[in-house]
């Protein structure tokens, strides 16, 4: 059974005193300690951190990949943590879109086939997903290379497929990885006008990153140290 609360329409997420413990080597590691925070609906954060802090573990949390040791996770009235796998994998796939630093588009398919691929997982794929896949390939500036694959794009255009891939199910925010870590300083500005575009226009964007220049283009950053929130800072207004 899902546990809910009264919706609050005006959060895409909140997480509430988030533990994850992991046992290494007969030890027991705290990679997450009491973490939380809301998450408004339209919001853009940036999540630092040195090396160890935290991060990923949040990352893979809030991306429905991992559960916690204990805390909760809502996705509007619906607890996460409390899900079984099944039901996580399909919020996964419909209310989240993922961004990477690698890219991971499979390289025999085009780049309007790597954009429906979520669709596909999903049951969705039909002539309007067609549609709306070349729709996001448009807005993402990729309308004269539908038909190319990844292996004759360039690494700017390879993230612009990949954030066309994270929209084409209208998630309820994006979650992005070091998504200009693997490219060059003019193409990462270029990337990221995009997501600045994408979070004018409404969308919610979780991103992490290393770079304090990456981090400006957000609204808010959260630092973690240690497993824990050390800086929760609202630079601008959501």
């Amino acid at each position: 059974m899902f546990t809910s609360r009264p919706a609050t329409g005006s959060l895409a997420a909140s997480i509430h005193n988030l533990h994850k413990q992991y046992v290494l080597g007969g030890e027991t590691v705290h990679a997450l300690r009491d973490v939380s925070f809301d998450v408004p609906r339209g919001d853009y954060i940036s999540i630092m951190g040195p090396s160890g802090s935290g991060k990923s573990t949040l990352l893979n949390l809030l991306g429905c990949l991992d559960t916690p040791t204990s805390g909760n996770f809502f996705l509007g009235d619906l607890d996460v943590a409390a899900i079984d796998d099944d039901h996580r994998a399909e919020v996964r796939s419909t209310l989240i879109g993922f961004v990477f630093q690698s890219f991971y588009l499979l390289p025999a398919l085009t780049v309007v086939e790597n954009i429906e691929v979520p669709l596909l997982y999903s049951g969705r794929l039909d002539r309007e997903a067609r549609q709306r896949a070349i729709h996001l390939a448009e807005q993402v500036g990729l309308g004269s290379r539908l038909g190319h694959r990844p292996t004759q794009l360039s690494g700017g255009q390879q993230q612009r497929v990949a954030i066309a891939r994270s929209l084409v199910n209208d998630p309820r925010f994006l979650l992005a990885d070091e998504p200009t870590g693997n490219l060059d300083s003019q193409t990462t500005t270029e990337i990221l006008e995009l997501l600045d575009n994408l979070n004018k226009e409404g969308r919610t964007i979780l991103l992490v990153t290393h770079e304090p220049e990456v981090a400006e283009h957000t609204k808010r950053k959260i630092v973690l140290r240690d497993g824990r929130v050390q800086i929760d800072e609202r630079m601008r207004p959501c």
